[in-house]
């Protein structure tokens, strides 16, 4: 669990509903018809840009903002390393059946143990990543379009409000109400698209470098376990991955 996210979408609408109370509580600011709108009308109107499974998609890759894969660099050294001297030890045949993190590691290990050499190795699991980040960034740009379309649907909103307004001139009793769709429209949308969808795309594309250096790590280290390189070279090259306090952490125990 994110708990920076969970904090964070809490406490950035905590501060709305906050402010809002101030000013004498919430119900000024619910208006069913300009839910309807901004919600509604952004909601179809996104599925309508991208294709169904790719917009039904979407809601995964969302939930991992709150929920995300975990995935531990420094484990993956300390294992690498240790299947590098198996390998320089007993042959590549030894890998066979080894416990690795995750399908990618294990997909590229038994091309290994298959009979892959270094070019084949590194030309699929590049491949693999190219495809991962198409995918990733198929379901961020449907992300993408809430926050586009939630300030346009807005903006929608308050023209109808406006509309009514002017189109009820001579009854002042239309004009708060009319004029109350054309302010909160505005504000559900902007709501939408920078305390909620902005950040949530911000976080998926941070995930995704975050994915992107982890599997080009486990290319990397395959690359060596298949030149037969030392486990120690091993573990150096894949340490500049890392941040500099984990880099001497790493350093200090090996």
């Amino acid at each position: 669990m994110d708990i920076a996210s969970i904090i964070g979408l809490f406490g950035a609408f905590g501060m709305v509903v906050y402010t809002m109370m101030s000013g004498g509580g919430v119900e000024p600011f619910i208006d069913y018809p300009s839910m309807t709108t901004v919600f509604g009308g952004t909601f179809f109107a996104v599925m309508y840009a991208h294709p169904l499974s790719t917009w039904l998609a979407s809601f995964a890759a969302m939930g991992k903002v709150f929920m995300p894969p975990i995935k531990k660099n420094e484990g993956l050294i300390e294992r690498m390393v240790e299947l590098a001297a198996i390998a320089r030890k007993d042959g590549m045949m030894a890998l066979e059946g080894q416990e690795v993190p995750d399908k990618f590691f294990s997909k590229g290990m038994q091309m290994l143990v298959d009979g892959a050499d270094e070019t084949k190795l590194t030309g699929q699991l590049n491949q693999e990543i190219k495809s991962m980040k198409a995918r990733h960034l198929a379901r961020q740009n449907v992300v993408k379009s809430y926050v586009d379309v939630a300030p346009a649907m807005g903006m929608v909103g308050t023209l109808i409000g406006l509309v009514f307004m002017l189109g009820n001139m001579a009854d002042p009793k239309s004009i708060g109400p009319a004029m109350a769709i054309a302010l909160l429209t505005t504000m559900y949308g902007a709501l939408l698209a920078n305390l909620l969808f902005q950040p949530m795309l911000t976080k998926l594309e941070g995930f995704t470098e975050y994915e992107v250096v982890y599997r080009e790590m486990v290319v990397s280290g395959l690359r060596s376990i298949a030149r037969g390189e030392s486990p120690r070279n091993i573990q150096d090259q894949m340490v500049a991955n890392l941040p500099a306090k984990a880099q001497e952490k790493m350093l200090e125990a090996a």
